[in-house]
């Protein structure tokens, strides 16, 4: 016997099978992918990490971060903002955990959260130049110069 199972995918229980609308589910890897399947809460706590990503201003603070801590004025001058907007970027991140905050005097550094998001920021950077390579285009990714 088959693991495969036929689903019909259109009309309510009709006898003749209607081949072109017809799929196959493997039964058994359907059940192993869900229970590995992140719940719904989940999806949308990465989904908002995600699209926090999708910001090219806060991906290139990430991106900065990940070379080394940096205050408010330091971030200002380096992307060309003001501390206004480079602040309220910052408090984006921070509220998602992306960037951590210290302080030292008066002045407030942040780096990234933890390697998870360095590992994040490093692989999203290179997957951009690899599709860009593909593509044709020129990339320029700096990496960290330690």
């Amino acid at each position: 016997m088959s693991k495969r199972s036929h689903v019909r995918t259109s009309g309510a229980g009709a006898a003749r099978p209607v081949a072109r609308e017809a799929s196959f589910v493997d039964e058994g890897r359907v059940r192993r992918v869900q229970r590995a399947l992140v719940s719904p809460e989940d999806a949308l706590a990465l989904a908002e990490t995600f699209s926090l990503l999708g910001d090219p201003t806060r991906t290139r603070i990430l991106h900065a971060l990940s070379v080394d801590e940096l205050c408010v004025s330091d971030l200002a001058t380096l992307l060309a903002l003001s501390p206004s907007a480079a602040s309220h970027q910052l408090r984006l991140l921070r509220d998602r955990r992306l960037v951590a905050v210290r302080r030292d005097g008066k002045r407030t550094y942040y780096s990234l959260q933890d390697e998870h998001i360095r590992t994040l920021v490093d692989m999203g950077t290179s997957h951009a130049a690899e599709d860009a390579r593909a593509r044709g285009a020129r990339v320029s990714v700096r990496r960290d110069p330690r």
